[in-house]
């Protein structure tokens, strides 16, 4: 048999070896946004199971642009430094390696999970978060809203972060604008409720995503590939859904993106998601069909049939695993047996 999820793909000067990729995954084990022994071990053991690509956590390009007070920090050279291990060791056993750029905006300042409380206070090294209207995520405080200022500012933040990424090593730069956090709190109308011109329109809520996206893309070498992580939807009536998706995708192509890591919710706490065994990939297909962009799909994809369905029908061009890559890292190794490679 010749499978497809172990087929190569070749994204501008990157060539991955197959079509199995590693989910950033929080390791809530930083200090001070500085990755650690934790970190090396965690990702190299992907790196020995036989995968195309490992992608490393959500990392804040800015101190208040973290999760929680354990997550991972690319805003100084210190802190891209420390990442290098990683990538040599990922190197040396021929898996790329990338990382995720992130600001969580309003959900930020958080204690790690298995904390007894939710919410750090400045105390204990929590900060005031920011988002585009000041509006709370559930039951936190409600944010600063940003000035034009702000957002540039932040605009910058990841331009800065992915030339340092670069320079340390990384194959790939992933902007996170899923899950509810700062880009994805500026797409949805729920969220956004700014009248200036980063709020209102379509056009003007997708307005930061792409100005950093097309800033990213400009300061970074032109054989590096750039993806985001969005969100299909929001779950909810009236907000941010599919279609819009697909719009935003047709311009972030665009502005230079070259693949869409499809995800979806996160930015509604209690929005009901029906989940099941791959339950986002038809968002997946509907992107890359739609917008006539490479996509990975990710969510509840667990078996080596299953994983080789989606690319072989292409419904994807790469799958994204999380969890079932935590409860074995050697899953590519096993699969590629499994399906006669």
């Amino acid at each position: 048999m010749t499978s497809k999820l172990f087929s190569p793909l070749d994204i501008r000067s990157k060539h991955f070896r197959n079509r199995v990729w590693v989910s950033p995954m929080c390791q809530y084990s930083a200090d001070d946004g500085v990755v650690s022994d934790w970190h090396r071990v965690h990702l190299g053991a992907f790196a020995t199971g036989g995968v195309g690509m490992i992608m490393v956590e959500a990392t804040g390009v800015m101190p208040n642009g973290r999760i929680s007070i354990g997550c991972s920090g690319i805003w100084s050279d210190k802190h891209a430094e420390a990442f290098r291990p990683a990538i040599e060791f990922a190197h040396s056993q021929g898996t790329l390696i990338g990382i995720q750029l992130a600001h969580a905006g309003r959900k930020g300042s958080t204690m790690k999970p298995w904390d007894d409380h939710e919410l750090a206070s400045i105390a204990e090294g929590g900060w005031i978060n920011f988002a585009p209207s000041p509006v709370a995520y559930k039951d936190f405080p409600i944010p600063h809203a940003m000035t034009v200022d702000e957002i540039q500012s932040a605009e910058q933040a990841f331009v800065d972060a992915a030339v340092r990424s670069e320079r340390v090593g990384f194959d790939l730069i992933e902007i996170h604008a899923a899950h509810g956090y700062l880009f994805h709190q500026f797409l949805s109308p729920l969220s956004n409720q700014r009248s200036d011109q980063y709020g209102g329109s379509f056009e003007n809520r997708i307005r930061f995503l792409v100005e950093t996206v097309k800033k990213v893309r400009a300061a970074i070498s032109e054989g590096t590939p750039l993806f985001v992580r969005i969100s299909a939807t929001d779950w909810v009536e009236g907000a941010w859904d599919l279609d819009d998706a697909v719009e935003l995708c047709k311009v972030l192509k665009e502005v230079g993106a070259d693949l869409i890591d499809v995800s979806s919710g996160g930015l509604v706490h209690d929005s009901k998601i029906t989940t099941g065994p791959g339950y986002q990939v038809p968002f997946a297909e509907k992107i890359k069909r739609e917008a006539t962009i490479l996509t990975s799909a990710v969510g509840q994809i667990t078996a080596a049939d299953q994983a080789e369905e989606i690319i072989s029908s292409g419904r994807a061009d790469a799958v994204m695993l999380g969890r079932e890559m935590l409860r074995n890292p050697r899953w590519a190794i096993a699969a590629a047996e499994e399906l006669g490679e």
